[in-house]
């Protein structure tokens, strides 16, 4: 047993890498909160979490008063246990997003050293299903870019060998999304994929209309149509529809994903690790996805989902949107349009230390010692 004896909490704000919208909002910054975890032999693991601009100080203060205190002492090992105390400590008054960012920074981080004190990769000891999965890409199908640059990029994307594009949709009206989506299945043919999300912008009549307008373009999925908590919107819409509903990046709860999944409102689950509080819960809606013969396709933070998606044999692609460059000393590995996982013990992430050092908000820099 290897007691925890330190926990390290640092801050990185990144400002995103290209403009970035969606039919609700921008996407301006990632504020990264990072935790280091010290046990008693020395060894260290290292785990994040991420806002797109807002709450990343709510995260801190969470960790450094209330969760961060709470693992002294320990038994690193026992990360089923560490994250239900931390769970239960703070679900009467931060469930949602603030917690389950704040959970995910140490989970991954506990992760990461179970596996490194194993000298095994999180693929490995997460599953082994398999080396690598399909890639596709979102970073040129903002909502603001018009249908040349969509095209553009699509075709970029596949002479590269990604399988499919992420187009936004949510332009004020449908003739707007069809020309753009028309745009690049007419250019890039039938055989790649067109993904469309439209970040829980519209109400359920529209998104029932939209579905129809698109139904002859053979879409990947629709994502997030309607607000993530309108299970019943959700079931209609997928009964209304033969395109595939696609939910799960702004869903924090394990039971709020059995419940989509029981009630036929989705087909494709996307399942982020940092807003379902970590590896250990990320995990068990994989499986329960798995048994509704549901594929996985996570939610942004490719460097850690590559790992994820690769460990369980329902994992279908990897979302190719890059931001941890500035803070890493090198990147995801990418074969003929495939993430490969990486082969390093833990999460696999090179993390550049005096980068991060150099970037940290120092209000935020914090240590918790026995």
């Amino acid at each position: 047993m290897a007691k925890i004896e330190r926990v390290e909490l640092r801050m990185v704000d990144l400002p995103a890498k290209v403009k970035r919208t969606d039919a609700i909002q921008s996407f301006v910054s990632q504020e990264t909160p990072i935790v280091s975890i010290t046990d008693a032999d020395g060894a260290v693991g290292v785990g994040y979490s991420y806002t797109i601009g807002t709450g990343g100080s709510s995260v801190m203060r969470l960790l450094a008063d209330h969760l961060a205190p709470r693992l002294i002492g320990k038994d690193a090992e026992r990360i089923e246990a560490i994250w239900r105390e931390l769970e239960f400590a703070t679900h009467a008054t931060t469930i949602g997003a603030i917690s389950a960012l704040a959970l995910a920074a140490v989970d991954t981080a506990l992760w990461d050293l179970r596996c490194k004190r194993r000298a095994l990769p999180l693929w490995i000891v997460a599953g082994g299903a398999s080396d690598r999965r399909p890639l596709y890409t979102t970073e040129g199908g903002w909502l603001h870019l018009p249908a040349e640059a969509l095209v553009e990029d699509a075709l970029a994307a596949k002479q590269k060998g990604f399988r499919g594009s992420k187009i936004k949709i949510g332009r004020p009206h449908v003739s707007e999304d069809r020309k753009r989506l028309a745009a690049v299945r007419t250019a890039l043919g039938d055989g790649f994929e067109i993904m469309t999300d439209a970040n829980q912008g519209f109400s359920l009549d529209e998104a029932i209309r939209r579905a129809g307008r698109f139904a002859d373009l053979d879409l990947a999925w629709i994502e997030e149509p309607l607000t993530a908590d309108d299970l019943d919107g959700h079931i209609r819409l997928s009964r209304s529809t033969t395109t595939p509903i696609a939910v799960g990046e702004s869903i924090y709860s394990i039971r709020h994903f059995r419940e989509y999944m029981a009630g036929g409102a989705c087909s494709i689950v996307q399942t982020d690790v940092a807003r379902i509080g970590g590896i250990t819960p990320w995990l068990k809606v994989a499986h329960a996805a798995e048994a509704f013969d549901m594929p996985m396709c996570p939610h942004f933070l490719m460097e850690l989902h590559v790992s994820l998606a690769c460990a369980v044999p329902n994992g279908r692609y990897v979302e190719y949107i890059p931001q941890l460059d500035d803070l890493t000393t090198q990147g995801m590995r990418v074969e003929d349009g495939m993430a490969v996982a990486p082969d390093e013990p833990g999460l696999g992430i090179a993390w550049d230390w005096p980068a991060i050092r150099q970037r940290s908000v120092g209000e935020f820099t914090k240590e918790i010692a026995n």
